[in-house]
């Protein structure tokens, strides 16, 4: 898979915060068996009304925001239950990455896993963020995956924590398989070793 360094594009915002998986990806869109047609449902019943008209409050249905990769979030972003679907409603809506406070932990595994990057920073910094895009809507801001840093539209950087096996898991496109795979040799090397030193305890 490509590796993936650098994000850039829109960033629109959505200062809500304790943000569930539900509001992110209604249950009435899980009734498939698989990710097709899921940006549909993504953030639904804040896009649309009882009616099914768009929301004209609501910055995802602004012309300005259009084709947004990166969306700016509130504290606890993906709390609630742990539905996978939320993370693959994001990315087939067209986001790359997420920027918020803080995030449940489940949600933050599942993203990791299917390669959307999530960027934790203080609360001051997303405020500042979140004011940028609401004042210069449709200006890109780009975050560096490699140097662990999101350069704001007025210029200024803010540098994020990530620990080695997450920030490997999303450059590389790797999951949780492919990193046990990619320690299959030295697995492998542990069990002769093991085995040799205490042959009663392999099973025959």
């Amino acid at each position: 898979m490509t590796r993936l360094t650098t994000i850039q594009g829109y960033a629109v915002p959505l200062p809500i915060d304790n943000l569930d998986t539900d509001q992110i990806m209604p249950k009435q869109f899980l009734r498939i068996i698989d990710k097709a047609g899921l940006a549909d449902g993504l953030l639904y019943d804040l896009r649309f009304d009882g009616r099914g008209a768009p929301r004209a409050d609501c910055a995802l249905n602004q012309s300005a925001y259009a084709n947004a990769r990166i969306l700016i979030g509130g504290a606890n972003f993906g709390c609630g239950s742990s539905r996978e679907h939320a993370v693959w409603g994001l990315q087939q809506y067209g986001f790359q990455a997420v920027i918020a406070p803080s995030f449940a932990e489940i949600f933050y595994s599942n993203a990791m896993n299917n390669r959307l990057l999530l960027v934790q920073l203080e609360r001051d910094a997303i405020d500042a963020l979140t004011q940028e895009a609401i004042a210069t809507p449709g200006t890109s801001i780009s975050i560096d995956l490699e140097q662990q840093t999101v350069r704001s539209v007025s210029g200024k950087r803010y540098a994020y924590p990530m620990g080695a096996r997450h920030k490997r898991m999303v450059i590389e496109g790797m999951d949780t398989v492919d990193l046990t795979l990619d320690s299959l040799a030295a697995i492998e090397a542990f069990e002769r070793s093991h085995f040799a030193r205490n042959p009663w305890a392999q099973v025959m």
